[in-house]
């Protein structure tokens, strides 16, 4: 038993069957599971949001200061006010995006769309950094619920946390579908503990029997400020932090079943209006019982704890609610593994990642994305030992600034939108573009929206930029300019590998004929470049008779392949059965070059075959950015027995670039002049 054998076992074992690629239309769910898989993120916010905002008024010397009526630390109720606000401005702007984007991909295609790649790289690079921070700070805050109540694990906070990072992404490898259902549960089950929490709550502070906090160490500063306005933002940037998530669903319409916008839609109205109604209802009772910020226990901890009690049931209902915050927090980092892959694979099809992020596994997700995910996360927990108040500094600063770009974004729509006339249609570089009778208020939205998010994001990296946020200024810059590296590097690639005209070779391509013949020479093509003559013409100097075969796990480059092999074959006056595309549902090269030389094998048991790859050479560390499918097809010729392996090099940097070869990118501005009428 070889290698891919032994890893198909485990695979099948642990992740479950292989999936077809055509199932991938029924990976979908319906809004009550989406919902719980999206909006896990944004609602767990609330379980440690309004902690930070007390973290930061807790440095000050609060005293007697009132503002707007409210005393000492009951400053957080009008700053989560505040917040609140801005939750329903973003809200009513993506839910503009998500109308106008159905397909999904939100901020980032917006910004592709209206601004251009350079603007569309940096949301992307915004949001997967957003992405690979929510995991670390959801799970590390999870665990601080968990060690508030058994104070004895604080030992084994990282090690905690690493362990749920890893069984995240092994539920996640297992489908869409499965870690959607199962995700479900924990996320509703938070929300029926913390709404019978509050409501209790709520209940004891109106007929007056509600307790205060006791037995909590608060953290203590050596050197206390005043109450300025650079504090209060402050403490508004750190109360931000409930934002977070809101772009999800519009990140991942895939996942809802049609109609997609409107389910989509609807479903980030309810996240909204639970979001908000749970962030001012903690706030206001987290002053209620004068709730501290505490390295020992967190608010969420303290307010359970008041509200039932230590003692038989209570004690039991407090457990729950504990439980329940920590599920919501462990489901939060879920929305990371179905968005950041997604994510990638978009920048990873538009040529700015790796085309290793393109790859669907066994059960359709994107494999490479979520151990890319995975392993920067653990990263981040190590680096900050787990603890929720490092985490934070570098978390909201690219939340907010995809949130300013894809509203920047939309209000450029919106005021395209205008200036067309009704019937006519502008054709951008994603979507169409129709004259929208309600284009002036729907661009006011969204323009208030990213001047909103713009200045809060200002104020973060002011009010935090000596606390960490300075790292977040500097690698989102540092990605863009490494995203352009790797663009670069794969136009460059194309240019140097494209056909300009259809080959003619000097040799005539042989049918081969079992009868005549005693070899055949077996290629197999990814897709027609110089690399593919170069290869072809090796073989047809040798004089065998040829197989040129695609094995189909991508239907766009096979339908290349095809158009291609019959403009060749016509050209060359080759027989059409030379070039073949064969059939692979579940995108298992591997496997299916094994299947293809076996059945051969059946078919000319006393045939030698001449198997061949084409290979591509370049310097590191481009080379990364390549498949090297001859590493790996190699064992695939191991199972059959008579074979030679012929793997043709091309240095890539050999290969010259074309007269006057330039990079350029596209933006919304080239389309302008498109605009056409539509037809009735």
């Amino acid at each position: 038993m070889n290698f891919y054998n032994v890893r198909e076992r485990v695979g099948k074992t642990l992740l479950g069957q292989k999936l077809e690629t055509d199932a991938i239309q029924h990976q979908t769910a319906p809004n009550f599971i989406a919902l719980a898989v999206l909006a896990s993120d944004a609602l767990s916010s609330v379980a440690y949001a309004t902690e930070e905002i007390l973290i930061i008024l807790n440095t000050a010397v609060i005293g007697s200061f009132v503002l707007l009526g409210f005393r000492g630390n009951a400053i957080s109720i009008p700053i989560a006010m505040a917040i609140a606000t801005l939750i329903v401005i973003v809200t009513i702007s993506y839910r503009q995006t998500i109308f106008s984007n159905p397909a999904g991909g939100g901020g980032y295609r917006v910004a592709k769309e209206n601004l251009g790649e350079e603007f569309a790289q940096i949301t992307g690079a915004a949001l997967l950094t957003d992405y690979i921070l929510t995991v670390a700070v959801s799970i590390s805050a999870g665990v601080a619920n968990v060690v508030s109540v058994f104070p004895k694990l604080v030992t084994y906070r990282v090690e905690m946390t690493i362990l749920i990072i890893l069984l995240m992404a092994f539920l996640n490898l297992r489908g869409v579908k499965e870690s959607a259902r199962l995700f479900a549960m924990p996320t509703y089950f938070f929300l029926i503990t913390i709404f019978i929490m509050l409501g209790l709550g709520f209940f004891k502070l109106a007929t007056g029997t509600l307790d205060t906090v006791h037995d909590v160490e608060a953290i203590r500063h050596d050197v206390l400020t005043p109450v300025t306005l650079l504090l209060l933002l402050r403490a508004f940037s750190s109360g931000c932090a409930a934002l977070t998530g809101i772009e999800a669903i519009s990140n991942d319409t895939q996942l809802f079943r049609q109609p997609r916008a409107k389910n989509a839609a609807n479903t980030l109205v309810v996240m909204s209006i639970l979001l908000i109604t749970l962030f001012l209802s903690i706030t206001i009772l987290a002053n209620a019982i004068k709730a501290v910020p505490s390295h020992e226990e967190t608010a969420i901890s303290q307010m359970a704890r008041t509200i039932y009690g230590e003692q038989g049931i209570g004690y039991v209902a407090y457990i729950l609610t504990i439980a329940g915050a920590f599920a919501v927090l462990f489901m939060a980092a879920n929305t990371p593994f179905a968005d950041f892959p997604q994510l990638a694979a978009l920048h990873s099809g538009d040529g700015f990642l790796p085309r290793q992020l393109t790859y669907r596994g066994r059960r359709l997700v994107f494999t490479w994305g979520i151990l890319t995910l995975t392993i920067c996360s653990i990263f981040i927990v190590l680096v900050t030992e787990a603890v929720v108040t490092r985490l934070i500094p570098l978390y909201a600063i690219g939340v907010f600034l995809g949130f300013t770009i894809s509203q920047a974004g939309m209000t450029r729509r919106f005021w395209r939108s205008g200036r067309l006339k009704p019937g006519q249609i502008a054709h951008g570089l994603e979507t169409d573009i129709t004259y929208d009778p309600r284009w002036l208020p729907k661009l006011l939205i969204s323009g208030t929206g990213a001047s909103v998010t713009f200045i809060v994001m200002r104020v973060f990296i002011i009010t935090k930029f000596t606390s960490g946020a300075w790292f977040i200024v500097l690698l989102i810059p540092s990605l863009v300019w490494v995203f352009f590296r790797i663009h670069r590097h794969y136009k460059e690639t194309a240019a140097r590998l494209h056909l300009d005209e259809v080959p003619v070779f000097e040799e005539k391509a042989q049918t081969f004929d079992p009868a005549i013949h005693k070899e055949l020479a077996i290629y197999f093509c990814d897709t027609w470049s110089k690399l593919a003559v170069n290869v072809t013409e090796a073989i047809l100097q040798r004089d065998l008779p040829l197989y040129i075969i695609h094995v189909n796990v991508n239907p766009k480059r096979a339908a290349g392949f095809r158009e291609w092999s019959d403009k060749i074959s016509a050209k060359n006056g080759w027989d059409p059965q030379i070039t073949q595309v064969v059939e692979e549902p579940y995108r298992d090269l591997y496997a299916s070059v094994a299947r293809i030389l076996q059945e051969l094998r059946q078919q000319y048991p006393t045939v030698y075959f001449e198997v061949y790859i084409g290979a591509l050479r370049t310097h590191f560390p481009y080379s990364w950015l390549h498949m090297s499918t001859d590493r790996f097809l190699r064992d695939a010729m191991m199972e059959v027995e008579n074979i030679a392996l012929n793997i043709k090099q091309v240095n890539l940097d050999s290969l010259p670039l074309p007269l006057g070869f330039k990079v350029t990118f596209e933006h919304s501005t080239d389309h302008h002049h498109q605009v056409s009428h539509a037809s009735s």
